[in-house]
């Protein structure tokens, strides 16, 4: 059955969302003194604490977030919310690691996009192509999920189709990327933000009330299922389970290249600080409690998971159907679907810049080809929206379990730049063979090793790639002539 009250709320926050990105960027170009490109894809380098800290967060926090890994909860338990503690560091690791040291980098480079910095460290144009095309695969596979996750729970919360849902907010998210550049996509993350953390509280509140408060819910989990109290879930959760997914949602997300491109864009040390400390409190309230809540959906949903489609990605949504009214329901989807939103903005605009700035604008250059401002600036948005028409289309026919899809891609990404960006920033030995041979072979490393369902110990394949790529970085940088000392320079001097 359709529900006009649970479209309407989703409906005015995309508008409105689409109305702030336009003002932001439309305020953003009569200020603007860095040029377009500047403040297309960075923002002129002017985001306060706040904006930086709900951006770098929505980046971050997609829709699996909210719907697969909840998900996971309603099936594990306790567990799998202990193992999402390890988010509650992300951005700690990130402005605390790569943070300062990159913007003081990107500033005296004059550096745009991560690729910008790579390229200039290792003094590798192969290096800084391979880095686009996987930015470009890696980000398309989640922008993917993205638009399915948030389409599937459109049409089960609504009763409209999945493909009104996913042009809805598909098309809303690319129109306001494409059009409002950087610093709108950082004005609306922040909204998506605030829309998140509104979703989580309403959502709790009807599962508390469906449910009979909260300790009438932890006793109906403790009767039906013990071994979801138990921190290994009665075998559920096994150490070797914590451990990688601890690497691979916690420690080595400081090198997710969207989410180290934020840190190019603040205005300064005060607001870097700042949002450390605002971020990780909201972060972690956020991660936390949305997982919790896939847990306490268990004292309400207590069929079998047949009973709700066979799919983990489901119980969120039908959480939302079960315990709250449509108008309700309306509103508390905003949130899945604001993280679905600025995951891919965050996605696209980065995808963008690999393409415009790292591939077509240094090979014009290279050629000594200029290339007007206005043209610039008229094919970074046509880029942009083609980026994203291509992953709308391939959104068209669903894949299943969204949050193992989004995983692929964080270990991929992880797996190709971890190495190469520390080697960059603090071990002068690196040179472009070392981090060519890392970022490649790290890569098919985890790639056959996810295709082939192959694993040491149990654990999971980024211990593969990860390991891999350590190796081929060390073995490649030592065997091989070292990096110039003009480039280590702008790194180290």
């Amino acid at each position: 059955m359709n529900s006009f009250a649970g479209l309407l709320p989703v409906v005015v926050f995309l508008v409105f969302a689409l109305v702030a990105a336009v003002i932001a960027r439309q305020r953003a170009k009569a200020r603007a003194k860095d040029g377009f490109v500047a403040e297309y894809f960075i923002g002129s380098r002017g985001l306060g604490a706040f904006v930086l800290a709900m951006t770098t967060i929505a980046t971050y926090g997609s829709v699996s977030s909210f719907v697969g890994g909840p998900g996971q909860a309603w099936s594990i338990g306790w567990g799998w919310v202990y193992m999402a503690t390890v988010q509650v560091t992300t951005l700690f690791l990130l402005y605390g690691i790569l943070g300062k040291k990159m913007a003081l980098v990107s500033r005296r480079l004059g550096a745009v996009t991560v690729i910008d910095v790579i390229r200039q460290r290792y003094q590798s144009n192969a290096l800084a192509v391979a880095a686009a095309l996987v930015m470009i695969t890696f980000f398309a596979t989640t922008m993917i999920a993205q638009f399915v996750g948030g389409a599937k729970l459109f049409e089960y919360v609504t009763g409209y189709s999945y493909t009104l849902g996913l042009c809805i907010f598909g098309i809303t998210a690319i129109l306001f990327t494409s059009i409002g550049g950087f610093r709108g996509v950082a004005v609306t993350d922040a909204l998506c933000g605030v829309a998140m953390l509104v979703g989580i509280g309403v959502l709790a509140w009807g599962i508390l009330s469906a449910g009979g408060g909260y300790a009438a819910v932890m006793d109906t989990i403790a009767t039906n299922h013990p071994e979801m109290m138990e921190p290994l879930s009665g075998g559920n959760m096994p150490i070797g389970l914590y451990f990688t997914q601890w690497l691979l949602v916690g420690v080595f997300t400081f090198a997710l290249p969207q989410s180290v491109v934020r840190t190019f864009a603040y205005k300064d040390t005060k607001a870097l600080h700042l949002a450390m400390v605002w971020g990780t409190v909201i972060l972690g309230a956020m991660m936390i409690g949305v997982t919790s809540l896939g847990v306490l959906s268990a004292g309400v949903l207590t069929e079998p998971l047949e009973a709700y489609g066979g799919s983990v990605d489901n119980i969120i949504p039908q959480a939302i159907v079960s315990t709250l009214p449509p108008w309700l329901a309306g509103i508390a989807i905003v949130g899945p679907i604001a993280a679905s939103v600025s995951t891919v903005s965050s996605l696209l605009i980065a995808a963008s810049s690999a393409v415009v700035k790292d591939l077509w604008l240094h090979a014009s250059e290279a050629r000594g080809a200029a290339v007007s401002e206005t043209i610039v600036a008229r094919s970074s948005q046509i880029i942009t929206l083609a980026i994203g028409a291509v992953v709308f289309v391939l959104s068209i026919v669903p894949p299943d379990v969204i949050w193992r899809i989004n995983m692929f891609a964080f270990g991929g990404l992880e797996t190709a730049f971890v190495w190469v960006l520390l080697g960059a920033l603090f071990w002068k030995r690196a040179n472009a063979t070392g981090a060519l041979l890392s970022m490649v072979g790290g890569v098919a490393a985890y790639c056959v090793a996810m295709a082939l369902g192959f694993k040491i110990f149990g654990l999971h394949q980024i211990t593969i790639g990860i390991t891999v790529a350590l190796i081929l970085m060390v073995v490649g940088s030592l065997t091989s002539k070292p990096t110039e000392e003009r480039a280590l320079e702008p790194f180290f001097g």
